[in-house]
């Protein structure tokens, strides 16, 4: 009784369109009495719902019926909406008799868990290529400690959305493996029924295909998604860098009475080219879209961003709105769109949202003004990490305690730093900055220099060798030495990102750069010994001077490497040399050697 009760609150308080009405005439009008009665005995509880498209504040008063007898009947719960200005706190209480914090925060929660979390793991990931190399989308590194997908799941924890499906079907065995480590072991409890979990592309008898695009993905997996017992379905990409409380999210849908609700980054008109761009009426409701717009396409989708919320001097900054993919559907209107209006669509944004707008459904925009990063190529993505390092204020901190980015546990010990020169930079945790091996005497071995410029290969000593076309490689051999031939010195690390377990030996220089670490350490026995081999051990060797580069985990640079990219050489495939060039940004691959003395 007491869970039917709290269960109509929830209900109540959410919002007043016609499905929850609906389900409060539905429910059992003597069990209702009776637990209210039961639950607040004496009591009458009268829940104010008040509402902007900004969030919600649950307004509850409380007074005595009589101090006699209670009364054979309560009173029913009354909802009444009423326009508010969004404050810090979504919890008010009228008078300073109300004693049910609880009971509010318990509303809060269960209207939340009716919303189902759909993370898009995205497709194969060529434009972050070699990133993707061995891992899905969404489980490439970030920020030193986290993950991509940490983003999205994060900000549905934070909004109390605890029921989250991940799609993927690429790659996905390190995703599966982080998400199983960081959130299968506290998930609200099993009363609350809270879960992450991948969902990979599968064949079937009555669908033979992997998956065709967003909208596909979502159609296979309908099947299980209606079996949940909710009332909407959240649907965001795993890509993306940028921190959203949900639940207004979620109240604006419900508010407005929306079947679609799209949340909307207003856009100067320089950026505006690069996204799909959306018209809005009077009431924010969409009624065009077109796809990056240029000329007089462009100025056509010129809107008054006031309407959802801008300042007028902002708004004449930004008189553009671009979807960010990220949608709000109603179960009922996703099941119907999916399977009757539009069985052969694949993708959200071009097909099933324009069609929906088409047919007179109600889509609605939703202004998010606030930092947002799409993180779909490698220069997206150096950019968004380094970004992280500006002064005074970053662009995406991940040190706000009131919404907190969650990830793997990791118990890794501090970050130790030797004698080592670190500015605007983040350091992640278990890192060893400047490691010192022990003298060995190298073998006589080979290895080869790189050149990315005119040809000029320089050997062991030194000296200039014979000229080469360009990206020429050239073996030169030396002499046995001691790996600790010249005076140490301290490492310089500025305005880097250094991911966790990273190893940099003595004298190396790191500079607008990020490293990603490794996945284990190696041992001071395994590293004098893979020296002794002539091999590499695993991080940054000796005077080794790295700028403008993403290390991917793993990677074995060697002593006296140089990744500068002098010649500024904008693109450049050398996977079997063990990296890449784009935009001008050298990315070593995953698990990729580097020999002692390259040049790139």
């Amino acid at each position: 009784f007491e869970k039917l009760a709290l269960w109509e609150m929830a209900a109540a308080a959410a919002s007043t369109t016609h499905y929850h009405r609906q389900l409060l005439r539905n429910k059992n009008k003597e069990h209702q009495s009776s637990a209210c009665s039961r639950l607040f005995g004496g009591w009458e509880d009268r829940i104010q719902l008040n509402t902007s498209v900004a969030g919600q504040s649950l307004v509850v008063g409380r007074r005595k019926i009589s101090s006699g007898k209670q009364p054979p009947r309560p009173r029913h719960l009354v909802v009444s909406p009423k326009a508010v200005s969004d404050t810090s706190s979504s919890l008010t209480c009228l008078e300073p008799d109300a004693s049910s914090p609880f009971v509010l925060l318990q509303c809060c929660v269960m209207i939340m868990q009716s919303v189902l979390g759909i993370i898009l793991g995205g497709g194969a990931g060529t434009r972050l290529y070699p990133l993707t190399k061995k891992r899905a989308k969404p489980a490439v590194p970030l920020g030193a400690n986290y993950r991509l997908i940490d983003i999205p799941v994060s900000n549905c924890l934070n909004s109390n959305i605890s029921k989250i499906y991940v799609l993927t079907q690429f790659n996905s065995a390190s995703l599966n493996r982080h998400l199983s480590r960081a959130y299968a072991s506290n998930m609200c409890g099993y009363k609350n029924e809270g879960f992450v979990e991948v969902l990979a592309a599968q064949q079937s008898p009555e669908n033979p295909n992997w998956f065709q695009g967003t909208a596909d993905a979502v159609r296979q997996y309908l099947w299980l998604f209606e079996e949940l017992d909710v009332l909407e379905f959240l649907v965001l990409a795993g890509d993306h860098l940028y921190r959203m409380d949900y639940e207004k999210f979620i109240q604006a849908h419900r508010e407005t009475d929306a079947d679609i609700t799209v949340a909307a980054l207003p856009m100067d008109e320089k950026r505006a080219t690069a996204f799909g761009l959306m018209k809005i009426d009077e009431e924010g409701r969409i009624v065009e879209f077109a796809e990056k717009p240029k000329g007089e396409q462009l100025k056509a989708m010129k809107v008054d961003t006031t309407i959802l919320g801008l300042d007028e001097e902002r708004a004449k900054e930004m008189p553009y709105i671009a979807s960010m993919g990220i949608y709000v559907f109603s179960k009922s209107v996703m099941l119907d769109l999916l399977r009757e209006k539009f069985p052969g669509a694949n993708d959200f944004g071009s097909e099933v949202i324009p069609g929906a707008t088409s047919l007179g459904m109600r889509v609605q925009a939703y202004l998010y003004d606030g930092y947002w990063e799409d993180i779909g190529t490698i220069e997206a993505f150096y950019h968004a990490n380094l970004g992280i390092t500006k002064k005074p204020v970053p662009d995406f901190s991940f040190y706000d305690r009131s919404s907190p980015i969650y990830t793997q546990p990791r118990y890794l010990p501090p970050s130790k730093m030797l004698d080592a020169e670190i500015t605007d930079s983040v350091i992640g945790e278990g890192c060893v900055i400047k490691h010192k091996l022990c003298a060995v005497m190298m073998p006589e071995t080979e290895y080869m220099i790189l050149d990315t410029s005119l040809g000029k290969s320089i050997n062991g000593s030194g000296h200039k060798g014979k000229n080469w076309a360009s990206s020429m490689m050239v073996k030169v051999k030396h002499k046995p030495f001691l790996t600790q031939s010249s005076p140490p010195q301290n490492c310089k690390i500025h305005h880097s990102v250094v991911g966790l377990r990273s190893c940099i030996s003595e004298g190396a220089i790191i500079e607008d750069s990020l490293l990603m670490g490794a996945d284990y350490y190696e041992t001071d026995a395994d590293r004098r010994l893979l020296a002794a081999r002539g091999s590499v051990p695993m991080g940054i060797g000796m005077n080794t001077h790295i700028k403008k580069a993403i290390i991917d985990k793993n990677a074995r640079i060697g002593d006296n490497v140089k990744i500068i990219n002098s010649d500024d050489v904008q693109e450049a495939a050398r996977e079997t040399e063990g990296y890449f060039i784009k935009s001008g940004i050298v990315t070593v691959i995953k698990d990729a050697l580097i020999p002692c003395g390259t040049i790139i």
